[in-house]
């Protein structure tokens, strides 16, 4: 194998899952093409995170432990691939994300910025600029999650798209996060998503007073078995909710938001009005 490229382990985080990645796909006795076959990658794209030229990210770990059996081993390629970022995850979010890009329904709810899915780039990094400088996070830090939610957002440029179902609260719209030209991106973006074939944007405006039925954000998957998945977070924990009996009570409190929240029509109009203030 005159172009097989060796990799120190030790050299790097990114080198080590390199490492690992290819020691269990070698010890199977398979190529990277029979990986790729298995897989939702190429054959390149597989061997460019062997040699670490390119970085893994979440569902790509998740899937190659589906494909090798190693989900919750000592050769977890989720758990090497943490070590590749600067900072922990809250626990339930990496689990969250790897069924985020398998749903055929997205139902979200957020309070105080727009939803990571549907956030602007520039708005994304404000964000992480503005933790940067409180000093929560480094800037190494800052750039792996901005590259991560681009990942993430892949989901929604799928052929398949799933059908997103959105209220958001009305301070989303409101509070202004980066400076007018930000904002106006990202309003203009909301709208477009909006405009959508497989979006329903709905505002829960102040006026809902105590109406409101969540005060914490909430996503809600539903999977292609048309089981429903939940995840739910503060600021330091997070939590993935399986149990049938629980995520029904909270569909359930979802579905009376949606009931309480300005209708689609209605919801677009208040956020081309919001867009207004930066011309």
């Amino acid at each position: 194998m005159a172009n097989r490229k060796e990799l120190d382990g030790t050299s790097s985080p990114k080198a080590a899952y390199g490492v690992l990645l290819r020691r269990l796909r070698e010890e199977r006795g398979w190529t990277q093409d029979g990986v790729a076959g298995r897989s939702a990658y190429s054959s390149q794209h597989i061997s460019a995170v062997e040699t670490a030229r390119k970085p893994p990210s979440l569902p790509f770990s998740v899937q190659m432990d589906e494909i090798f059996g190693t989900k919750g081993t000592a050769d977890s390629l989720e758990r090497e691939w943490q070590k590749t970022r600067p900072g922990p995850l809250l626990e339930g979010f990496p689990e969250y994300v790897a069924n985020e890009g398998k749903a055929v329904e997205i139902r979200l709810y957020e309070i105080g910025i727009i939803p990571g899915l549907l956030q602007t780039p520039g708005y994304t990094r404000c964000l992480a600029d503005s933790e940067v400088r409180r000093g929560s996070i480094s800037v190494e830090r800052a750039d792996r999650r901005v590259r991560f939610l681009a990942e993430r957002q892949a989901v929604l440029a799928r052929s398949a798209a799933p059908m997103m179902l959105i209220v958001l609260d009305e301070s989303c719209i409101r509070r202004q996060v980066g400076g007018p030209a930000v904002m106006a991106e990202q309003l203009d973006r909301l709208l477009e998503v909006a405009e959508g074939a497989n979006s329903v944007v709905q505002i829960a405006p102040f006026g809902m007073g105590e109406g409101r039925t969540f005060d914490l954000p909430l996503n809600l998957l539903t999977l292609p078995d048309m089981s429903v998945l939940a995840y739910a977070e503060s600021q330091l924990r997070g939590h993935m909710e399986r149990n049938a009996d629980s995520v029904i009570r909270l569909l359930k409190t979802y579905h009376q938001l949606q009931a309480g929240a300005l209708p689609h029509a209605a919801s677009v109009a208040m956020i081309r009005e919001a867009r207004k203030a930066y011309p």
